[in-house]
């Protein structure tokens, strides 16, 4: 059988959300510190949840264009597995953070159409992961988990010498299909759980996860 397809359900904001992603098999949690989201944390309340996920579940602190204060003060006292960079960082940021704090570093990439393409190449050179997301639209305030997608098709036969992520308006209806179109092996989820901004529906991240795995069970 085919190895199941990984999932990162990210943006959670309460105990529950984690016990929820825990219980579904979530392979990946995700934390957001960026002062503009509905889903973001203060390094307090994250360290309280990170405490509360299962061992063998990767942690991951998402932030966009933070300064090293910034992510000091973050890493400090949240113990995460990952840093998850949103932002504008350059391939150059990404290789001095990963030196800086010694952790994994996964690599938003926002995708609209083929010319984006290339920017995936040059962080697959520095990131431990690249993340393959949509390109937010012209004057959005967040840099992701706007529930958009993009044509997958534009993925068809792609393959990086990094491990990558497909993300961007991704749902339990879509997530088979999503799979299917771009062969991704690991899926990142946000606001396709969410009963509203920030509060994640237990029910939603069930049906996501097992939508996962009947794709996996198809292509075996």
């Amino acid at each position: 059988m085919e190895e199941r397809v990984r999932v990162k359900v990210c943006g959670l904001t309460r105990a529950a959300d984690v016990a929820a992603a825990a219980g579904a098999g979530a392979a990946y949690v995700g934390f957001v510190f960026f002062a503009r989201s509905p889903r973001n944390l203060d390094p307090a309340a994250a360290r309280a949840l990170a405490l509360e996920v299962p061992p063998g579940i990767v942690k991951v602190a998402l932030t966009v264009n933070a300064e090293d204060a910034a992510l000091d003060a973050i890493l400090d006292e949240v113990p995460v597995d990952m840093l998850q960079l949103h932002g504008a960082e350059s391939p150059e940021r990404v290789a001095a953070l990963r030196a800086r704090y010694g952790l994994p570093v996964m690599k938003a990439v926002g995708v609209a159409q083929a010319a984006d393409l290339a920017a995936l190449d040059r962080y697959a050179e520095v990131a431990d992961q690249i993340l393959v997301d949509a390109k937010p639209p012209a004057g959005a305030t967040l840099p992701g988990g706007n529930g958009l997608a993009f044509d997958w098709r534009l993925l068809s036969g792609r393959r990086w010498t990094r491990p990558w992520m497909l993300a961007g308006g991704l749902t339990p209806e879509n997530v088979g299909e999503a799979i299917s179109r771009t062969g991704a092996r690991q899926v990142d989820v946000s606001s396709g759980v969410e009963r509203a901004p920030g509060e994640k529906d237990p029910a939603r991240i069930a049906a996501f996860l097992r939508a996962t795995a009947r794709r996996a069970e198809k292509a075996s």
